[in-house]
């Protein structure tokens, strides 16, 4: 375990007195971009359980807890919390398997069936109504997220203060996108729907798994579809990236769900997407340099090349894809 060994050794107490003192081998899970981990716990004769260790001076576990449990009601597949230690950040949760949709696509399974299964999840999600206590994905979050790469990415990693002329660029292109994301249907937003965070179907069930689920709201529609698409860590061809977005719509209209008309929905997700792909490429250089992670860097290229896959259809960011195309990574970087 990479915490502190006392953290480690209360880990061990939390899962020794919820799985009644026997031999445990407890080996690492998985770890997400920010200060959570995950612990696969192994007992003689019984099936494997998740420890989440959520530091609670860093962490609050009860979004985790009240996402999860208005995701359960509503019959959608998510980890079942068998116990819980809130004092000292510790959840004990049932395993949904040992390889993300990602890990399986990555180690040579075709993606289709993967993606087509998130669709089919996705829309269930959007058809949870989104109580009132859920966080609204407003125009603060979304502005505080877009100059994560003015803040992070341009200034901390790449030592860049805007002109007066490029900040003007920039303030422009910010508000164009936040108008755009608020004027979607909203919805239950789960904020960062892409295949490391879904678990391939088991049993009876056709739906994948769904995990990290705790900083949901209530946002744009064509967040989530945008997110699975356009994920943080693979890319593909862009005629599998359109079918699966007509897929989607297709699926969200005869489900019921609030979409747009098709021309509509295909803008939204564009745009969506743009306000997505800059806020990743803050954050991924705020955890290189704040949390030495540097490895995340290594994605920032593909969320520069989604933005110059679109921003050529759009002429009002025409001044927007020239400050970009001046700050993009090059090979040096």
């Amino acid at each position: 375990m990479q915490s502190s060994p006392d953290r480690q050794q209360a880990l061990r107490r939390f899962a020794n007195l919820h799985l009644h003192g026997r031999e445990l081998d407890i080996v690492p899970a998985s770890s997400d971009a920010g200060y959570r981990s995950y612990w696969r716990v192994h007992a003689p004769g019984e099936p494997s359980r998740v420890l989440m260790d959520a530091p609670p001076d860093k962490i609050d576990c009860g979004p985790f807890l009240r996402i999860g449990a208005l995701l359960a009601e509503h019959g959608l597949p998510v980890p079942e919390v068998l116990a819980s230690d809130l004092e000292h950040g510790f959840l004990l949760l049932s395993d949904l398997g040992e390889r993300t949709c990602l890990e399986t696509i990555q180690a040579g399974a075709a993606p289709g069936p993967y993606v087509e299964a998130a669709i089919a999840l996705l829309v269930g999600l959007q058809q949870v109504p989104a109580p009132d206590w859920l966080p609204p994905y407003d125009r603060g979050p979304l502005e505080a997220e877009l100059d994560l790469f003015v803040d992070w990415y341009l200034g901390r990693h790449r030592g860049i203060v805007l002109s007066d002329a490029d900040r003007a660029t920039w303030l422009d292109a910010r508000a164009r996108l936040v108008e755009s994301a608020l004027a979607q249907p909203q919805v239950l937003v789960h904020r960062d729907y892409m295949l490391r965070n879904l678990m391939p179907p088991i049993g009876a069930s056709a739906l994948p798994g769904l995990l990290d689920f705790q900083d949901a709201g209530r946002g744009p529609i064509a967040y989530d579809p945008i997110c699975l698409v356009k994920d943080a860590f693979a890319s593909w061809p862009a005629d599998d990236v359109e079918t699966w977005l007509r897929s989607y719509h297709a699926q969200a209209t005869a489900a019921g769900v609030p979409v747009p008309a098709w021309a509509q929905f295909r803008r939204d997700a564009d745009w969506i997407g743009m306000q997505r792909h800059l806020k990743v490429i803050g954050i991924f250089a705020r955890i290189a340099h704040r949390d030495g992670k540097p490895r995340y860097l290594t994605d920032v290229p593909r969320f520069f090349g989604y933005l110059f896959e679109v921003l050529p259809a759009y002429p009002e960011f025409a001044a927007l894809a020239d400050l970009l195309a001046r700050v993009a990574p090059t090979d040096a970087d």
